[in-house]
C-alpha cells in the first residue's frame, strides 16, 4: 500500500511564481532519505492566507487521505505568518511536544529559534507538522521529530510507516 503524504508551501512569493519554493523540495528529498515504506507526495505551494491554508490541509487529510502532511513556512511572528493558527484550527489534538522539541534543536543553531512557532496536531488519522521555512531548518526539525512520527501515526490508527534505521531511528514500544 503507497502511503500519501502531504507537503505544502505557505509563501505568498512562491504561490505567485516570483520565488523559488525551496521548502517543499527540502521536505521532499528529507522523506525520501527517511522512509522505506512506498509513498507519494501530494503537494501544494499557496499563499499565506489563513482561509487557504485550512482548506488546504483540511483537503489534504480528509479528501486525499493523508496520513502526514508537512507544512513549511508561515511560522514566524510576521503580520502574515498564520501557519500555526490554521493548523490549530483544524486540528482535533494539538502535539505541543513537536514545537518545543524542534525550537529546542534550531537554538542550538540560531538564537533567533525562540521567534518560530512552529505547531504540531491530529485531524482524524493525520499528523499535520509545521516546519520553518529555510531547507537547513528543515533538516535539523525534521530529524529531530521523525523518531516518533510513525508511533504517532501508529496510534491515531493511520498505515505504517517504516524507515531506514541508517538515517531515522523510529522509536515503536517493544512488543
Amino acid at each position: 500500500m503507497t502511503v500519501r503524504i502531504g507537503i505544502v508551501t505557505v509563501s505568498d512569493r512562491a504561490s505567485r511564481g516570483e520565488y523559488e519554493d525551496r521548502g517543499g523540495p527540502a521536505i521532499h528529498d528529507e522523506l525520501t532519505k527517511i522512509l522505506t515504506s512506498p509513498w507519494e507526495p501530494v503537494v501544494r505551494v499557496i499563499p499565506d492566507e489563513r482561509d487557504r491554508i485550512e482548506a488546504t490541509l483540511i483537503e489534504l487529510v480528509d479528501r486525499e487521505r493523508c496520513c502526514l502532511v508537512v507544512t513549511t513556512g508561515g511560522t514566524g511572528p510576521a503580520t502574515r505568518d498564520v501557519t500555526p493558527e490554521a493548523t490549530e484550527a483544524v486540528s482535533e489534538k494539538l502535539m505541543p511536544g513537536f514545537g518545543e522539541l524542534m525550537r529546542s534543536v534550531s537554538l542550538a543553531f540560531v538564537p533567533t529559534a525562540i521567534l518560530s512557532r512552529q505547531a504540531a496536531g491530529i485531524r482524524g488519522q493525520a499528523l499535520i507538522v509545521n516546519l520553518p521555512g529555510k531547507p537547513a531548518a528543515i533538516h535539523d526539525c525534521l530529524m529531530a521529530v521523525f523518531p516518533a512520527i510513525p508511533y504517532c501515526v501508529d496510534l491515531i490508527e493511520g498505515p505504517r510507516l517504516e524507515t531506514d534505521p541508517a538515517c531515522v531511528q523510529a522509536f515503536r514500544p517493544k512488543g
